[in-house]
């Protein structure tokens, strides 16, 4: 009788990781390549957004919170997580000025650590607020909320719902660790349509993308 050994199958659990759709392959020559193509594309795409005249900027963004308006009405006095506007982004602050006084309760994002999900801190008008990562304004009372409607700021997306963020991976982590499914939307300007983003499993879509006049719901 043969003492052969018989070998165990090889363990291929670090060439999967949790995505959208469960656990799936992840091929790191691919991870590289989409890397790479993100860099670019995203200092492209946020050239070309403060390349958008102020007046510009200020049209669209009242084209942007009129659809978000539609989208909204049906949450009343819902926690709706924001955004202070930064290199360019759509300036929505008197839009969420107007939200507080309708009776919702305003988040804005904080930034804890690289690598961890963000936070959301109560805003109201006139609060202290203090600088953040980035020096971007945060909330200086550290009063959490979870937010039901997460309105994100985009430098791309595409008509899949996915968004190319800033790189650092928040957004996608904070969706993923929310304790319930918010109502997620993308906002931007139009320049910041793109074809696809290269998904990868960990990136999370979007419910709704608004760019200006151009809105569309995630494919189900």
């Amino acid at each position: 009788m043969s003492n052969s050994t018989v070998s165990s199958p090889p363990c291929f659990a670090h060439e999967l990781e949790a995505g959208w759709n469960g656990f799936e392959a992840v091929d790191p020559q691919t991870q590289i390549d989409v890397a790479r193509w993100r860099k670019g594309e995203r200092a492209r795409l946020i050239a070309a957004r403060l390349a958008v005249p102020v007046e510009e900027r200020v049209t669209v963004a009242k084209r942007v919170t009129a659809a978000l308006t539609g989208l909204t009405t049906v949450f009343p006095r819902a926690v709706v997580g924001l955004y202070w506007p930064f290199r360019g982004e759509l300036d929505l602050r008197d839009w969420m000025k107007d939200l507080a006084g309708q009776g919702a309760r305003i988040a804005l994002p904080v930034v804890v650590a690289k690598g961890e999900p963000l936070v959301f801190r109560e805003w109201r008008p006139g609060c202290r607020m203090e600088r953040g990562v980035w020096n971007i304004p945060v909330p200086a009372a550290d009063r959490p909320l979870v937010p039901e409607i997460v309105i994100s700021p985009v430098v791309g997306a595409d008509r899949a719902g996915y968004r190319l963020g800033y790189g650092g991976g928040f957004y996608d982590r904070t969706l993923a660790n929310l304790p319930h499914r918010a109502l997620t939307i993308g906002v931007g300007h139009p320049v910041a349509e793109i074809d696809t983003i290269f998904p990868q499993p960990h990136d999370v879509p979007l419910d709704w993308i608004i760019l200006g006049d151009k809105q569309w719901e995630r494919p189900r």
